[in-house]
């Protein structure tokens, strides 16, 4: 595998919304030729102690070394200025690389992130069933999901895509599941500068995820550095190259340390390897990111 596609830190599996099980996705890992990974579900340590338990993981030797991780959805907050932070209005994804999946008081506050997910997933859900009554989905299955499991927005896509009414997943999403959707409802949750003090605690570095809009509002990024920090998603499978060459002249302009993922949610292991190569992460991120963590 080419030495630019060796690194994955954001990927999801189905202890979250995405299509794969951990053990699978870390199979689909280990089969790309990684180097370095990160599971990064979001709100739960689910996927990561799934894997413990199994013991998929090894000590390094048969596969790339595993970074302990997830993703925090944070509510919009009135203390921060910018809107280039987030991938809807206001909403910030964090990241938390190397963080101790025992640290005390972290299942709690991820508790309670499922809990709103959920009641949001059912709120969307009740106004997609009334503009797609043959939506193959309830709020029964809804319910049902593993309260280990992060419910998301992929699970309505995924239910319209099998209703015929959405071509993909990405249509699904900008017609229906988007800020100004008929289905969107707003996030709640914990708020972006207490997610970077709770990834801190947790012995873990808070990355900023996919800032879309961050190029063009970098500003938006400084009340985050000041709480904590750590580092920006340069790398992004979405993103064009002048985008990652500016958010790289952010990073190096505040000291931040610069990451990179597929943000994978698929359920094809043969297509992982194309999301990873698609990202185009050099391997020099995952050199810093152990060395960062090692310090």
């Amino acid at each position: 595998m080419d030495e630019a596609v060796r690194v994955d830190l954001h990927a999801h599996t189905t202890a979250s919304d995405g299509g794969l099980s951990p053990e699978a996705l870390w199979g689909a890992m280990c089969a790309a030729g990684l180097r370095v990974a990160a599971i990064t579900d979001h709100d739960t340590f689910a996927g990561l102690r799934s894997l413990a338990t199994s013991g998929a993981v090894t000590d390094g030797s048969a596969g790339p070394v595993l970074v302990p991780g997830l993703e925090i959805n944070a509510a919009p907050s009135a203390r921060l200025p910018g809107e280039g932070t987030g991938r809807a209005p206001g909403e910030i994804h964090l990241l938390g690389l190397g963080v101790r999946i025992d640290a005390p008081g972290m299942d709690a506050v991820l508790a309670r992130q499922r809990d709103l997910r959920r009641e949001r997933i059912l709120a969307m859900l009740e106004r997609l069933r009334a503009a797609v009554p043959a939506l193959p989905l309830t709020a029964e299955e809804v319910e049902d999901v593993p309260d280990a499991h992060a419910v998301g927005r992929p699970l309505l896509a995924r239910a319209l895509v099998q209703a015929g009414a959405a071509p993909s997943m990405d249509d699904a999403f900008a017609r229906f599941l988007a800020p100004g959707g008929p289905a969107w409802v707003p996030r709640r949750g914990i708020d972006a500068l207490e997610a970077v003090e709770r990834i801190r605690e947790a012995g873990g570095l808070a990355v900023l995820a996919h800032p879309f809009g961050l190029a063009d509002d970098p500003g938006a990024l400084d009340p985050l550095v000041e709480a904590g920090l750590a580092g920006i998603e340069a790398h992004y499978r979405s993103f064009p190259d002048e985008i990652v060459t500016a958010l790289l002249a952010i990073a190096a302009g505040r000291g931040l340390l610069v990451t990179g993922g597929s943000d994978f949610h698929g359920a094809d292991p043969a297509g992982y390897r194309d999301a990873v190569a698609g990202a185009r992460i050099p391997a020099a991120v995952g050199d810093r990111l152990l060395a960062a963590l090692a310090a």
